[in-house]
C-alpha cells in the first residue's frame, strides 16, 4: 500500500570469502574444461584429473567384447618446442594460444600405442610379444588412437601452457575453447597440433589517484528513528499502549491515538482535474492504521481523514511528493476514497510508577523504565551508526577504485549471495520442495544474477578493494583474534546442528578480520561528517 513510506534498515556488514577465488597457486581441471567432449565408453575425459600425475584411463572395445585398459604412467617430462602466446581480453581474462610441434605429436602418438600394446591383448600374440603398429590400430580402431593420442597431448601440454599464469590464475575459470571435434578432424601426428586456453586471472585494482582511499570525505545518514532519545520514548510508547486493552469507538469520529481499519480507493486525476483510471498501488482494503504512528504516511492523508466515523466515506485529493519512495508515483495527483470500517480507542492505565513492572519485568519505577529503553537504544543507536559509517566508506570505495571483474568471480559470489538468500526463505516460509527446486534452476540463478548485477559488481569491487588497502597498509590481526573467532563460528554451526568444512569456517573469518580491520582503519583516517534525516 502506497500511502505509506518506509525507509529500509542498513543492513550488518557482511564480507563473503573470496579465498577458493584468488588463493590458488595451482591449476584445477574440471569436467568443463573441454568443450562439446562427449564421454564415450572406451574414453574418459583427462581434464577431470585434478593431477597432471595421473596418465588417463581408457576403454577399447572389438566386436561384442570390452577390455578395460589402464595406461601405466609415462614419464612426466617438458615437451620441448611448444609455443605459448598469451593475449589480454577484457573482463580480467587471458587467451593462451598453443601450437604442438609435430616432433611432440609424433612422440606422444608413439608412447599411446606403446602403452596400448603393453595392456591389449590381441588375439594370435602371445604377452610380451611385439605387435606391428598396423596391426594394433586395426584392431584398436585408427580414431582412438588418435583421440587418446590428443588427450596424452593435451594432458602433457597444458601444465606449460599454463605456466604462463601460475599464481594468477583463478580457480575454477580455465577453458579449453577449441573444440575436441575439431582437434579430432585435423589431427595428425606429423602436423602442429593447435589449440586456445582461456582463464580468467587476479583483477588488478586501479585507484582513481594512488592515494584516494587515504582521503575519503563521506556523509554518513542517521535515520532520526534510530536517535536514542527519539527511540527510547517511541518504545516506551509501544509498551505502553500495548498494556490497555482496545475498545471499540461508536459515539464519535476519529481523533489523534485512535486504531483504524480503512478500505482505501485512488484514482489518477486527469489534467482536466476529472477522475481517471485506479492505481492500485495506492490502494488497500482492511489497512490498520494507529493514528500515533503514522510518521511515514503521505503528507496530508492522516489530516484528511480525522473526524470520519465507522460506515462513512471520505473523497479528497493529494499530490504524492517528489521524494516518494514509489518513482511511479512521484508527483501524481490522486483521488482518494477512503471508507471506514472500523474504529478502536486504547483504554490506558495512568502512566505511573504502578506500571514500571508491567512496562519491563524487574523495574519499580518509571524512571527506570525510561532509563533501561534509553540503554537498550543507545546501543541500537551505536550499532546503527557503525553499520551506516562501513557501509558509506564502501559506497565511497566504489567510486574511486577501476577494476574489471571476471565474469568467475562475478557468478561465484552472485551465486554464493542467491544461495544465502534461499536459506534465508527456506527458514522463514519452509519451502516445499517443489518451491526450493524451481527457485534453485540455473533459470532462476541466472535471472537474480542478471537483475542484481549492479549490487554484485559493487559488492565484488568493495571485496576486492579492501583486500588491496590491507595489503597496501600492512594490516594484521592476531593469531588470538582469528582462533576466537573461529571458535565462536564453529560453535554456532553445532547449535544449530549444521554440517561445516571448518577450513571453509577458517578462511571466511580470515576475510571478515581483514574487512574489519580495513573499515577499521578507514574510519581512522577518512573525514566522516554525520547528518540525520
Amino acid at each position: 500500500m502506497a500511502v505509506t513510506s518506509s525507509s529500509s534498515s542498513s543492513s550488518s556488514l557482511k564480507l563473503p570469502s573470496l579465498s577458493p577465488l584468488l588463493t590458488s597457486k595451482t591449476l584445477t581441471w574440471l569436467p568443463q574444461l573441454l568443450p562439446h567432449r562427449q564421454q564415450r565408453p572406451y574414453l574418459s575425459l583427462v581434464m577431470t584429473s585434478p593431477s597432471p600425475q595421473q596418465i588417463f584411463r581408457t576403454h577399447a572395445s572389438k566386436s561384442s567384447s570390452t577390455s578395460f585398459l589402464a595406461f601405466d604412467q609415462i614419464k612426466e617430462d617438458v615437451p620441448a618446442g611448444v609455443e605459448v602466446t598469451e593475449t589480454k581480453e577484457p573482463g580480467s581474462r587471458v587467451r593462451l594460444s598453443a601450437s604442438v610441434p609435430p616432433s611432440v605429436c609424433q612422440e606422444y602418438y608413439n608412447r599411446v600405442l606403446l602403452e596400448f600394446a603393453k595392456q591389449t591383448k590381441v588375439p594370435g600374440f602371445r604377452p610380451g610379444k611385439k605387435i606391428p603398429d598396423n596391426i594394433l590400430i586395426n584392431y584398436l580402431g585408427k580414431q582412438n588412437v588418435l583421440r587418446a593420442t590428443i588427450e596424452a597431448i593435451l594432458k602433457r601440454t597444458l601444465p606449460h601452457v599454463m605456466s604462463s599464469v601460475e599464481g594468477r590464475a583463478l580457480k575454477d575459470s580455465v577453458r579449453i575453447k577449441t573444440k575436441f571435434s575439431d582437434l579430432e578432424e585435423d589431427f595428425s601426428p606429423s602436423e602442429y597440433l593447435r589449440y586456445e586456453v582461456v582463464v580468467d586471472v587476479a583483477p588488478e585494482v586501479k585507484w582513481i589517484s594512488e592515494d584516494a582511499y587515504k582521503h575519503l570525505k563521506v556523509v554518513v545518514e542517521i535515520d532520526q528513528e534510530v536517535i536514542a532519545e527519539k527511540a527510547s520514548e517511541t518504545e516506551l510508547s509501544r509498551r505502553y499502549k500495548a498494556i490497555g486493552p482496545m475498545r471499540i469507538v461508536n459515539d464519535r469520529g476519529l481523533q489523534l491515538g485512535d486504531v483504524i481499519v480503512l478500505d482505501i480507493y485512488a484514482n489518477m486525476v486527469k489534467e482536466d482535474e476529472s477522475t481517471g483510471e485506479s492505481i492500485p498501488s495506492a490502494e488497500s482494503k482492511g489497512f490498520h492504521l494507529d493514528t500515533e504512528g503514522a510518521d511515514n504516511l503521505l503528507p496530508g492523508f492522516l489530516d484528511s481523514i480525522m473526524g470520519i466515523g465507522i460506515g462513512e466515506t471520505k473523497p479528497f485529493r493529494l499530490v504524492f511528493p517528489e521524494s516518494w519512495k514509489q518513482e511511479n508515483l512521484r508527483g501524481i495527483c490522486v483521488q482518494f476514497t477512503v471508507e471506514c470500517k472500523e474504529l478502536f480507542y486504547r483504554d490506558l492505565p495512568v502512566l505511573d510508577d504502578s506500571l514500571a513492572s508491567k512496562l519491563i519485568s524487574g523495574c519499580s519505577t518509571l524512571s527506570e523504565v525510561r532509563q533501561s529503553i534509553l540503554q537498550t537504544c543507545k546501543e541500537v543507536e551505536q550499532t546503527a551508526i557503525e553499520r551506516a559509517t562501513d557501509n558509506a566508506l564502501l559506497d565511497a570505495l566504489t567510486k574511486i577504485v577501476a577494476v574489471e571483474i571476471p565474469q568467475s568471480i562475478f557468478e561465484e559470489q552472485g551465486r554464493q549471495l542467491y544461495g544465502a538468500r534461499l536459506l534465508q526463505l527456506q527458514a522463514n516460509m519452509k519451502l516445499s520442495e517443489q518451491q526450493l527446486a524451481s527457485l534453485s534452476s540455473e533459470k532462476a540463478v541466472n535471472e537474480y544474477l542478471d537483475s542484481q548485477k549492479e549490487n554484485i559488481t559493487n559488492l565484488v569491487k568493495q571485496m576486492l578493494a579492501v583486500g588491496e588497502i590491507y595489503k597496501r597498509e600492512n594490516l594484521q590481526y592476531s593469531l588470538e583474534e582469528l582462533e576466537k573467532e573461529v571458535q565462536n563460528s564453529v560453535a554456532e554451526f553445532k547449535s544449530h546442528d549444521q554440517e561445516y568444512d571448518e577450513k571453509r569456517v577458517r578462511e571466511q573469518v580470515q576475510d571478515i578480520l581483514e574487512g574489519a580491520k580495513v573499515l577499521e582503519w578507514l574510519r581512522e583516517h577518512a573525514d566522516i561528517q554525520y547528518v540525520t534525516r
